[in-house]
């Protein structure tokens, strides 16, 4: 099933800026948790505001305003300057964790990104995996929106924040869309929304109502198009990320329930042989084998754990790869250190392939290698035979034409031959 996330940094500026302080002073304040903002000069009271805090937001400070009309309403706000070095570092940093969950991501600006999810069995649970590691490691909040439309991913992230998962699906929009006042159509800009609001709609749900044509006719063509599809939760099916070259292929799942010493044997070896498959068969696809399987769990308090092992001839077949990974994941979870041996459950399973080999590759057992060790060595005899042959023959020939002068030899056509 296609499955689109559409992953939103809360409040990026402000949030990367209060990382950034929080490492150099620990015992500093949060910025997240005052009334504060990133802005132009406070000493001249000038710029506007590019981030701010729920605080603040509380206080009805806006992105967007002027850094003195913000003072105006909230004399205590604490207002930082723009950190675009610190932005670029903490933006690669949160793309880099999207990239090992989808080889394909669509980042739309610093802090935004879409993330193709087809491959993901369970897509909430994996978006709450990808939420706790960017707040684990990079100290941020994200919002993800989950559906199988861009429009609607990108809608859902826009519902309530921070640090939330929310769906829209189809089945969804007129429950959880279609009630919101119109100006929060994505792409729905501030004049739009009031030539809208001048012939009557108030809501998406009214304008996914609303004739097409007349649509049109009010707004021109293709913003009119636009508002109709977009209400009605039309949209972009497809990623447009560029897929990198693979360094490494690899497939995991969130599981429904926690894997423990209980139900190891039920449920972990289907678990693996299922990943294995989804691995072995992207590396046909794509021709290539790789020489190290790797597999990785998750515990049930988010820590991860992997184990790999090299290959002396690469492989993609799924058996091999199942095989192997069966072993690796056995230790990772009940060998020394093991995340069952240690008394917690498994949340999350991983198998891959890495340091990749993409010339031609066949996998051929003992038997077979010895057929084809023999074949070759058939046909380089005939070829050499054939070939000592033609020599003999060119030698009897040369002698003739040496002794009798050339030409007196002719090759016969099978119409002469009676």
């Amino acid at each position: 099933m296609n499955s689109i996330f559409h992953v939103d940094v809360n409040s990026a500026f402000l949030s990367w800026t209060a990382v950034k302080k929080l490492k150099e002073d620990p015992d500093g304040i949060d910025l997240r948790l005052i009334p504060s903002a990133v802005g132009g000069d406070v000493s001249k009271r000038r710029g506007v505001i590019t981030a701010c805090s729920l605080p603040a937001k509380k206080l009805g400070v806006k992105t967007g305003e002027p850094v003195a009309q913000a003072l105006e309403k909230c004399p205590e706000l604490i207002v930082v300057p723009s950190d675009f070095a610190i932005y670029k570092e903490y933006s690669e940093k949160f793309v880099n964790i999207l990239r090992k969950y989808s080889p394909v991501i669509e980042q739309t600006s610093i802090d935004e990104a879409y993330m193709d999810m087809s491959e993901s069995e369970n897509p909430v649970k994996t978006a709450e995996d990808i939420k706790e590691e960017i707040k684990e490691s990079l100290g941020f909040t994200v919002n993800i929106g989950i559906s199988n439309v861009k429009i609607l991913s990108k809608m859902a992230s826009d519902f309530e924040k921070p640090d939330k998962i929310h769906t829209l699906y189809a089945e969804e929009i007129e429950e959880k869309m279609w009630q919101l006042p119109i100006e929060r159509l994505h792409g729905c800009g501030r004049m739009t929304a009031k030539k809208l609001r001048n012939v009557g709609i108030k809501t998406i749900g009214e304008a996914a109502g609303f004739d097409k044509a007349l649509l049109i006719s009010l707004l021109g063509e293709k913003q009119g198009e636009y508002i109709h599809e977009s209400s009605n939760g039309i949209g972009g099916e497809r990623v447009k990320g560029e897929r990198e070259a693979a360094k490494s292929y690899s497939n995991e799942t969130t599981l429904e329930l926690d894997i423990t010493k209980s139900n190891y044997s039920r449920i972990m070896p289907s678990v693996i042989k299922k990943l294995s498959e989804k691995v072995s068969r992207r590396m046909k696809k794509d021709g290539v084998s790789g020489f190290t399987i790797v597999a990785s769990l998750k515990s049930s308090s988010f820590s991860r754990r992997s184990k790999q092992t090299t290959l002396s001839v690469a492989t993609n077949d799924a058996d091999t790869i199942n095989t192997v990974a069966a072993e690796l994941v056995k230790e990772l979870s009940f060998g020394e250190r093991g995340i069952i041996a240690e008394g917690e459950g498994i949340r999350l399973v991983g198998v891959g392939c890495s340091q990749l080999d993409s010339r031609e590759f066949r996998q051929l057992d003992i038997f077979s290698y010895v057929k084809e060790v023999e074949k070759d060595v058939i046909l380089k005899k005939e070829a050499a035979a054939k070939k000592e042959k033609e020599d003999r023959l060119q030698s009897m020939v040369d002698k003739i034409e040496k002794k009798y002068g050339k030409g007196k030899i002719k090759k016969l056509k099978q119409e002469d031959i009676k």
